[in-house]
């Protein structure tokens, strides 16, 4: 009966690629829009992003043939691009984990079986779909890992633009004179993608808040478009812009803080995690002779 269902879970899965594959794909209007739309330029460290490992080049193939934007949930797209990753290379690991998580336990079986040990034909079964749905989704996780590792540096680099923006304007300079300057004295990626966005309202003659609000959303980081919207209201309105630029400084570092707080928090309730595990084997291995001779007693 398994062997029944997986053959034609095989099959089902062979026409739909194959019709997939016949079949043109329709572009997104979305994408469409937003290949329309100009935004600022990923820094060139950023772009490069990391080579395609293994399981990558192994999927391409199978992944060239399927719509990556539609078979991927919104969130991991986000993620992606925040990581200036290829969805299709995402796709391509995913697909190879996948298969490699549903080949492994048939062949330890099949190895298990040269040695004389004959296991139940659901044993295998169950354990290749669980292994495989495991390794399919541990890429997505490891997006969502590296993304949120992408945010949090690129929150902490923007709390250190907005403080050298405030001194600079303390010093008598403008807003978008003290921007420069402050994009100007950071290094590293994220300040090489605060720099992009500056440089891409100086080239288009834009005001700074548009690039910075695109940046901010295309990051997904409340605090930078709160920040634009600020800015916006100071340029149009005349507000105190510098104390409110401080302020703003001020509660980036209260949630990095808190961040830092809530991972030392749970850094050290992992590491409880092995005394526990280690206390509880030192109990059994006390009283495992004790409750044996009990029980052989009886």
């Amino acid at each position: 009966m398994i062997v029944t269902v997986v053959c034609g879970a095989g099959v089902g899965v062979g026409v739909w690629l194959a019709w997939t594959g016949l079949r043109p794909t329709r572009p997104d209007l979305a994408d469409l829009l937003a290949a329309l739309t100009p935004r600022p330029a990923a820094p060139v460290a950023a772009r490069t992003g990391q080579a395609d490992g293994w399981a990558a080049r192994a999927g391409r193939p199978l992944a060239a043939r399927l719509d990556p934007p539609r078979l991927l949930p919104r969130a991991i797209r986000r993620d992606l691009d925040v990581l200036d990753r290829d969805p299709a290379s995402h796709l391509a690991e995913k697909i190879t984990s996948g298969l490699v998580g549903l080949a492994l336990p048939p062949l330890l079986t099949g190895l298990l079986a040269l040695l004389g040990i004959g296991l139940p034909l659901a044993l295998p079964a169950a354990a290749a779909l669980a292994v495989a749905a495991g390794l399919f989704l541990g890429p997505d996780i490891a997006v969502r890992a590296d993304a949120a590792r992408r945010r949090r540096a690129l929150r902490h680099a923007f709390s250190a633009f907005l403080d050298l923006t405030v001194i600079a304007m303390a010093g008598g300079a403008g807003l978008e004179q003290a921007v420069n300057d402050a994009a100007a004295t950071g290094t590293g990626e994220e300040f090489a993608a605060l720099r992009a966005a500056v440089d891409h309202a100086a080239l288009t003659r834009t005001p700074i808040w548009e690039p910075l609000a695109a940046l901010g959303e295309r990051y997904t980081i409340p605090d930078i478009v709160q920040t634009a919207g600020a800015m916006h209201l100071a340029g149009g309105e005349g507000a105190r812009i510098r104390t409110s630029l401080a302020a703003k400084a001020d509660t980036i570092r209260l949630h990095d803080l808190a961040d830092a707080d809530a991972d030392a928090a749970a850094a050290t309730e992992r590491m409880s995690l092995p005394v526990v595990l280690l206390t509880a084997g030192f109990l059994i291995m006390i009283a495992f002779p004790a409750v044996s001779r009990v029980l052989s007693g009886l």
